[in-house]
Order: structure tokens, then sequence, then C-alpha cells
């Protein structure tokens, strides 16, 4: 453990924690994939790069929160790490400190409204509503969608749900997810 995580007392009370941590480091890994923002068009901006973050994180909260314990704490450890690390990104570009709660907020917000959509598509097996909920959060505010790019999304997101769902409980207690390389993902 870091001696920032020392510090802090991450990881002391809840044995999730540190793996939430390590495998919230695999969601940000993921979300950069270049492939999402030169091909896809996905915007590279703070709002595209949430949004994609959010979208992998979301496919990883999904595949924890389906198993026994500790798999929903453990879900639970991947959200705390992701709204921690909002909170410091904020707060490092900027933002006051007496502002910076409610833009956590909206963002916790956003993210949830976002993770219900793909979720539900998912469970249905709807692309089309998948692809559609991409389509009205990723290139919202005016940035252009590229012709096909939120269906190529879905079938990435779809893709990376089909893997995390492969990837045993034990191995992701450990702090270790893998997220196929998005080009990979798309076919």
């Amino acid at each position: 453990m870091g001696a920032i995580a020392r510090w802090f007392g991450i990881g002391r009370d809840k044995p999730q924690e540190r793996a939430g941590f390590t495998l919230y480091n695999a969601v940000v890994a993921a979300a950069r994939d270049p492939y999402l923002y030169t091909t896809l068009g996905v915007p590279d901006t703070l709002d595209g790069r949430f949004d994609m973050v959010g979208l992998h994180a979301s496919l990883l909260i999904r595949r924890l929160r389906r198993e026994a314990p500790p798999g929903p704490a453990l879900a639970q450890a991947v959200f705390d790490a992701m709204f921690s690390d909002m909170d410091v990104s904020l707060r490092e570009i900027g933002v006051s400190d007496l502002s910076v709660g409610k833009r956590v907020r909206a963002m916790w917000e956003a993210f949830h409204g976002r993770a219900l959509a793909y979720e539900r598509a998912l469970d249905v097996s709807d692309d089309s509503a998948l692809a559609a909920a991409l389509a009205r959060n990723v290139w919202r505010g005016g940035a252009a969608e590229p012709p096909g790019a939120a269906t190529s999304l879905a079938r990435v997101a779809r893709a990376q749900d089909a893997h995390l769902a492969t990837q045993p409980l034990a191995t992701l207690e450990a702090g270790q997810a893998t997220f196929l390389p998005a080009a990979e993902a798309v076919k």
C-alpha cells in the first residue's frame, strides 16, 4: 500500500477499497483508448472523457453487482473510487472548494442516469436503444456524432460487457480486470 493510501486510511476498514481503486484504474485506462476518440469520434473533451469513464465504470459495476458478496461491496468500492477521483480532478483544474460538491453531485446524477439507460438496453439486448442512449449522452451539446459511431460504440460496450462476464470474481477481488482494446471490441 502506498504512503498516500496509508495516510488516508484507504483499505484499512473496507477490504474492497484497495481493489476498487485498482479496478477503477483499469476503467480509466480502457476509457483512454485512443480508438474511441480518433476513430469513433468521441469528443476529446472533459465531458467526452467523463462519458467514456462512466461507460466503462458502469459496465464493471454492473458485472460486480450481479455477484454474490463481496461483489456488490466491490462495485460500491469502484463507484467510490470513481467519484473520489472526480472530486480530486475538479480541485486540480481549479474548481473552487465551495462548488466541488455541487459539481460532483451533478456528475453522480449524470452517471447514474447513463448507467441505468445502458443497463436496460444491455439487459434486453436492444442494440438500437444502447446506441441511442450513447448518442444522446456522448455527442450532446452540439458535438456531431460521426455516421455510425454510436452503433459502433454500442458494439464496443456489448463486447466489453461480455468480456467482463468471463472474468472470475476472485480475479476481480484481487483488483484485476481487463478490457478489450476498443478496435478489437468493435468487431
